[in-house]
């Protein structure tokens, strides 16, 4: 079962997911309440965040596209 709720901290709604009695926070709503859209959109382009994402993607997600992924993490920063 998935259940969303919004929780309030220091004056900034965010967004926490609860699905089968594991809560998720959503870090985008943590990121930008601290430096807005522009920082995600950086955030995402940096070389060590999508390395991450990768090795993330790799162990947990069975229809990664490899090849795809490299496209993007060629033109990181």
């Amino acid at each position: 079962m998935t259940k969303t709720s919004i929780m309030n901290v220091q004056g900034i709604e965010i967004a926490l997911t609860t699905i089968n009695d594991e809560d998720y926070i959503s870090l985008t709503d943590i990121i930008k309440a601290k430096d807005g859209d522009l920082f995600i959109s950086d955030w995402l382009r940096n070389r060590n965040t999508l390395e991450y994402l990768g090795a993330w993607e790799s162990m947990f997600n069975p229809d990664f596209n490899y090849g795809e992924f490299a496209t993007i993490k060629s033109k990181a920063s």
